[in-house]
């Protein structure tokens, strides 16, 4: 048969069934549009988490107290945590190719000065935070490079804050209290608005030193280690490793680097883009069902067609590749007009919701219309195998 004939035999069937073969396209249509949809929504999420959890860098190590995981036994009175103290974090200046070393202590506080009051955010934290972490300063300066252990009592005030309690007049210079302790401003910093939900715009910003007296604590909540762009990572935590067992006597700590945080969280992210596209997969399932479905009829209502073109001569192969071609072109024009429904979709609702990330992801697309067009070829399996097996006579008998 050639191809010229195929394809006519084929446009032919589809304008004769034209409601049959629109509904059947219409299946894997919706299957393919959801499929994007959700994909675009899912990778758009991927995209998001991942772009804001590295906002601060990728070259980050946090250190925190106590063990994450332990050898299940339990050590009693014999084990006991030391806390990370502030020579604790001066101490990691030492590790080979640090940049910055940023203890850190958070908690909530009421702060007052202009005659306003604010419950907000404070962080107590070193100087180095600001380069560390990629934030700037609007005004003044940063907190200073004091004696860690006994810093003086000054504050910097995130953008809200700032606009919250000094709404028209300059904060540099002046007097706020701070859970009823006094705090002079030397600095403001420039927005940097909300990272995973967390708003570093309402936040003061106090030296840890003076933090942990303020909310009551005998250890950092945490210490950051900046090294340098492009350092052996093995290396920089061998060094913390090797300093704070010393100064502690025993592995009582947790390194976690920033690698590790977003591959754990670039795995579950994959995982939810997976799971979307699977959702859409069971659209798919149903249009194979229906492409089945409509072959199967196909096949027994154009038994004597096929007893016609197997009494001239066509082959018991050619009649196959004749059914499985037009499932696969079913599924081939169903995937096309499902790609256009999921990108146009898609990018409709980024338009109408731009809060909502959509990220087109293509690997997806490309699969998802290969998929359509491998399904059209298994569903219609079984309903062209029948047809090619037909008796030639008994096929010409069928009214």
């Amino acid at each position: 048969m050639l191809v010229r004939d195929f394809s006519r035999l084929s446009i032919s069937a589809f304008l004769a069934y034209r409601l049959r073969s629109f509904l059947t396209a219409l299946g894997i249509a919706i299957g393919i549009a959801a499929v994007v949809l959700l994909t675009s929504i899912g990778e758009g999420v991927h995209q998001f988490v991942l772009s804001e959890f590295s906002q601060f860098g990728t070259n980050i190590i946090g250190i925190n107290p106590g063990r994450a995981t332990t050898h299940g036994v339990s050590v009693g009175i014999f084990g006991s945590v030391q806390p990370l103290t502030i020579d604790d974090s001066e101490a990691l200046r030492r590790v080979p190719y640090t940049v910055a070393v940023v203890p850190a202590v958070q908690g909530n506080a009421e702060v007052e000065a202009n005659g306003l009051s604010r419950r907000t955010t404070v962080y107590g934290v070193g100087p180095d935070f600001p380069g560390g972490f990629h934030l700037e300063v609007a005004a003044g300066r940063f907190l200073p490079a004091d004696d860690p252990t006994s810093p003086r009592a000054f504050a910097v005030l995130g953008s809200t804050v700032r606009q919250a309690l000094f709404p028209f007049t300059n904060p540099l210079g002046q007097i706020m209290r701070i859970s009823g302790d006094r705090y002079r401003i030397i600095g403001s910093m420039a927005s940097k608005g909300q990272i995973l939900g967390v708003d570093m715009d309402d936040s003061v910003f106090i030296p840890a030193g003076r933090s942990l007296s303020l909310f009551n604590r005998d250890s950092l909540m945490e210490v950051d280690v900046i090294y340098r762009e492009g350092a052996p990572v093995d290396e920089v935590v061998a060094g913390i490793k090797r300093i704070l067992t010393s100064r502690h006597g025993s592995d009582d700590f947790t390194i976690t680097t920033q690698q590790q945080m977003m591959d754990v969280l670039g795995s579950v992210l994959d995982v939810l883009t997976f799971a979307v596209a699977a959702l859409g997969g069971v659209s798919l399932l149903v249009g194979s069902v229906g492409i089945f479905t409509i072959m199967t009829i196909a096949v027994t209502e154009r038994t004597s067609e096929i007893g016609v073109f197997r009494a001239i001569g066509a082959s018991r192969q050619q009649i196959l590749g004749l059914f499985l071609g037009e499932a696969m072109v079913l599924a081939a024009l169903g995937g096309v007009a499902g790609l256009i429904i999921g990108v146009g979709g898609a990018e409709l609702l980024h338009l109408l919701v731009p809060a909502l990330p959509v990220h087109m992801p293509w690997l997806y697309v490309v699969l998802a219309e290969i998929l359509a067009i491998v399904i059209g070829l298994l569903a219609g399996v079984l309903p062209a195998l029948r047809a090619a097996h037909f008796d030639p006579i008994e096929a010409l008998r069928e009214e």
